[in-house]
């Protein structure tokens, strides 16, 4: 498949770039964003800067970081948004966002994630969860669905359990492929992420957590005596209050963490 070109720009694949170009669903978005002059606001991935301009006319400054060096270089020389921007030619995936922090705020985050890197870059911010005050991102609606699953649900997985850990996430607006140039073969829905206080969320170490939805969710057809058989008999899984012989999906992100708990002071016991 060839490029797309969008305003003069080509829209290069291994970017993931699809622009926004609906007014309406621009419209909903900043409305979700709720940009004000006080805020600290960053746009990951601004692209063509669809959403940019708005949200820099409301908040009249704006923080961006886009690795494609020809988008960010006509940001910087742009008309009527150069004055307002601060551009980041950087790759969003390693960028220290804590490094954006003005003493006493906290980060308003937002932008259309390219698809094949939403998990990792999620991820990424969510180690700087405690300096962000909220996230709007615009992702592949199965991504949306997957952060905010109930377990019992198909679409439960490490994903969920590890973005219903650091924070609430609820869908927001619904986007269908024609927002789009180049339109993408599947539906996008924009999700908010309210990270929680430290003070609320679990005492758990997130990189155990982690270790233990990969080893659930692994084989997510085993059930639970054979998908934590790397680390846990169904003995000691049952002396946890949970069942051994369900799936890993069946599992409540409170149980997931109690596991990691339990993880954590057998092996600090170990040592």
């Amino acid at each position: 498949m060839t490029d797309s070109v969008h305003q003069g720009h080509r829209a290069r694949k291994r970017f993931g770039q699809n622009f926004l170009h609906d007014p309406h669903v621009i419209g909903r978005i900043v409305k979700a964003i709720a940009p004000k002059s006080t805020d600290v606001l960053v746009e990951i991935g601004p692209g063509l800067g669809a959403l940019t301009e708005p949200v820099a006319d409301a908040a009249g400054k704006l923080v961006v970081v886009e690795l494609d060096r020809d988008l960010a270089e006509r940001l910087t020389q742009h008309p009527t948004l150069a004055d307002k921007l601060t551009v980041y030619q950087a790759d969003a995936m390693k960028f220290d966002f804590a490094a954006l922090l003005a003493p006493g705020q906290k980060l308003k985050i937002f932008g259309n994630l390219p698809y094949n890197i939403s998990t990792p870059l999620l991820f990424h911010l969510f180690e700087f969860a405690d300096h962000i005050d909220n996230m709007h991102f615009m992702l592949q609606k199965e991504v949306v669905q997957r952060m905010t699953a109930s377990h019992g649900s198909k679409a439960f997985g490490r994903l969920s359990v590890m973005t219903q850990y650091y924070c609430q996430a609820i869908p927001v607006v619904d986007v269908g492929p024609g927002a789009f140039i180049p339109a993408p073969k599947v539906d996008s829905a924009v999700v908010r992420l309210l990270p929680y206080p430290v003070a609320e969320r679990a005492k758990v170490d997130p990189a155990v957590l982690n270790r233990v939805c990969l080893e659930a969710f692994n084989q997510r057809r085993k059930t639970l005596r054979n998908g934590f058989s790397n680390f846990a008999t169904a003995e000691q899984i049952s002396a946890l209050g949970i069942d051994p012989g369900i799936r890993p999906e069946q599992l409540a992100v409170s149980e997931f963490i109690k596991v990691a708990q339990w993880l954590a002071e057998q092996e600090n016991s170990d040592e």
